[in-house]
């Protein structure tokens, strides 16, 4: 037996707003109720932040009704969102696997291409809803996860985490915030009277993960609060923060954006960067001389003299972009490599150097200032020791076999 919807119509319309940076609510009545869209904008200010909205929540739409929806496609197609807000009907998420295969992720693939084709730009960002109070039992005999509260939740997660990591979208965890809410503090009214729609305690939390989601800050602390106490209000606050925040990865949040990172190594005058950036298309590199240069890959620099530099990098790809910062020591010493050197890592204070054959070299460790704060002859083919030193960028040096080894190493 095929399971059927069970449509709850609610015609509560949001009113568009002019548009800056802004985000569109697409989905049916439980965005509609308590008007979702204007409670997240007035969060975002009450926190100092700006959202304009807009939306199309016709009660009891399904993702494939919003394909051929005209409003929905219109607005879409306007490309000038930073955030379309995807909501599908409350219940078929939770439906068997190969129903929702059939019934729900074809629409959701193509309501994200619509997106993406109106602006490479925006992100498809899912809202994942919440299990109805007492499960759905319009449809539990067909589907036995369906009968309790926890057995729908579980299935909403799962395909709403599904339709995120299948169409690289993001999702906005509003149903696990919920179930968080439901475990841990049980006096809260959750649901209006229907046990399916959200209560003002729903929506105000569902408002929190969504600026979570968006801003990727915590809501902790916003002046706005609608008609909850303000004690209650804290609390649905901190969940936010607590479901959203500390499991970025696991919503897929940020998993589009550029970050900026890149090792170094350093012999004389030169330099080698080893890339590292995740969704950059552009990488502009400043050298800390006065000169910079562009590359998508591995990238050597020359100086012409000796100092200590702050290397920079910029990443972006057209959308979002990232930089990051380190500082290193420039020698013209005509450091070159000791043959048996086989490795040389530090970590957690713990400085390891493994050599392939035994024999006497001087082992030193420098701060940027070129003060030596370590300095011992080393003979074993490996080599240990705690070095207890404060924070900072130290250079060591194996001086031997009539030629001499720098490398610098990160102490936090």
């Amino acid at each position: 037996m095929k399971i059927v919807l069970l449509c709850i119509i609610s015609f509560l319309t949001i009113a568009a707003l002019a548009q800056q940076k802004s985000v569109l609510f697409i989905g049916n009545s439980y965005t509609a109720v308590n008007n979702l869209p204007q409670l997240t904008r007035d969060l975002a200010l009450s926190l100092g932040d700006t959202l304009i909205i807009d939306s199309n929540t016709p009660g009891g739409t399904t993702f494939n009704a919003h394909t051929t929806d005209a409003i929905t496609m219109s607005k879409i197609a306007q490309g000038i969102w930073d955030y379309v807000i995807l909501q599908a009907q409350s219940q078929e998420p939770s439906f068997p696997p190969a129903q929702v295969s059939v019934d729900t992720y074809p629409f959701a693939e193509q309501l994200v291409n619509a997106v993406r084709n109106a602006n490479d730009c925006t992100i498809p960002l899912f809202f994942m809803t919440w299990g109805r109070q007492n499960g759905d039992q319009t449809n539990c005999a067909s589907y036995s996860p369906l009968c309790t509260y926890d057995g729908m939740q579980a299935r909403l997660r799962e395909s709403y985490l599904e339709m995120g990591d299948d169409y690289n979208a993001e999702v906005s965890p509003v149903g696990a915030a919920w179930k968080y809410a439901r475990d841990n503090h049980p006096g809260f009214t959750m649901y209006s009277i229907d046990g399916s729609h959200p209560s003002i305690y729903g929506s105000y939390l569902a408002a929190c993960v969504h600026y979570v989601a968006m801003y990727k800050k915590s809501p902790v602390g916003a002046s706005f609060i609608t008609n909850l106490p303000a004690g209650d209000a804290a609390i649905l606050q901190q969940i936010a923060e607590d479901v959203v925040l500390d499991s970025l990865d696991t919503w897929g949040i940020g998993r589009a954006d550029v970050v900026s990172n890149f090792t170094t190594n350093e012999t004389s005058l030169t330099i080698n960067t080893i890339n590292q950036s995740t969704n950059a298309t552009n990488l502009l590199w400043y050298w800390g001389d006065g000169t910079t240069s562009s590359s998508l890959g591995d990238t050597t620099h020359n100086y012409t003299n000796s100092g200590t530099y702050t290397v920079s990098l910029v990443a972006s790809n057209g959308c979002t972009s990232d930089s990051v910062s380190t500082s290193i020591l420039i020698s013209n010493l005509g450091v070159a490599s000791i043959n048996n050197l086989e490795s040389l890592y530090f970590n957690k204070n713990q400085l390891t150097i493994s050599f392939k054959t035994e024999g006497r070299r001087t082992l030193s460790i420098i701060d940027l200032t070129g003060k030596t704060i370590a300095k011992e002859d080393v003979y074993l083919l490996k080599y240990q020791k705690h070095i207890d030193i404060s924070a900072g960028v130290y250079i060591v040096r194996i001086e031997g076999e009539n030629k001499t080894y720098s490398r610098k190493i990160m102490v936090r």
